[in-house]
């Protein structure tokens, strides 16, 4: 099986905090990996790194076969990693159709065919009847998909989300779970920080684990929920990330 994405040795540290220490893992083509940890673990921070908003302090990343470690995050996503963000970027006082074509841009210079590729993404992510409105009119869970169809337009291979269901009702939660699958389905590999454990047992094919910046496990949904040392990592650490 090919992988699309392998993290090895990913140490990022900052001043004398080690956010990150020895995580590796990988990510096969067409898979959907989730990141769990407590608050704190350092799931942002690895995601960060990923995808270039900072340069590891230790340790290299590959994807599809070429070293990103110290490549900008512009250069990272025309290769073909997106993102989002658990607190979404958009730009407000544009519309949503705006937005979106700046992420279609990315990839193409051609006017006419970014346009082409806004119309489309907003149809796959139900986000049509929103096009002509602002970005910063839009509800937590319109947002959250805005952030989602801005990264599809880039066309990525590997799409990174940041905590995609966060502050949303079980309807919502239910909604942006089927948009990942259908994702999913058109060949796109995905790695997701998810603090919902129903959410990540739902999606994943594996699950990585995640404690106080270092690595305690990559395994199935089933064998991580069961694991001891996880179900510690999670009670024993005051405020579970469930709880937000």
């Amino acid at each position: 099986m090919k992988h699309i994405l392998e993290v090895k040795d990913a140490t990022k540290q900052f001043g004398g905090l080690m956010a990150n220490e020895g995580i590796t893992f990988d990510v096969a083509e067409g898979e959907i990996v989730g990141v769990v940890g407590p608050n704190g673990a350092g799931k942002t921070t690895l995601f960060n790194s990923v995808s270039g908003a900072h340069n590891l302090t230790r340790g290299s990343i590959i994807f599809d076969g070429t070293d990103i470690t110290k490549m900008k995050a512009f250069q990272i996503c025309r290769l073909g990693i997106g993102r989002t963000f658990q607190i979404p970027q958009s730009i407000d006082d544009m519309t949503v159709w705006e937005n979106v074509l700046i992420g279609a841009l990315c990839r193409t210079n051609d006017v006419n065919e970014a346009q082409k590729k806004v119309d489309e993404i907003l149809g796959f992510c139900a986000l049509d009847w929103h096009r002509d409105q602002l970005a910063g009119k839009l509800n937590v869970a319109q947002k959250k998909r805005l952030e989602i169809a801005r990264a599809l337009a880039t066309q990525p291979k590997l799409l990174l989300l940041d905590e995609t269901m966060s502050g949303l009702t079980a309807t919502e939660r239910k909604d942006a779970v089927e948009l990942i699958r259908k994702i999913n389905a058109k060949g796109i590999s995905i790695l997701t920080i998810e603090h919902n454990m129903d959410v990540v047992m739902t999606v994943s094919n594996r699950v990585v684990v995640l404690v106080t910046g270092k690595l305690l496990m990559v395994g199935t949904p089933q064998e991580v929920v069961n694991n001891p040392q996880v179900i510690s990592a999670y009670l024993g650490g005051g405020q579970e990330d469930g709880e937000q």
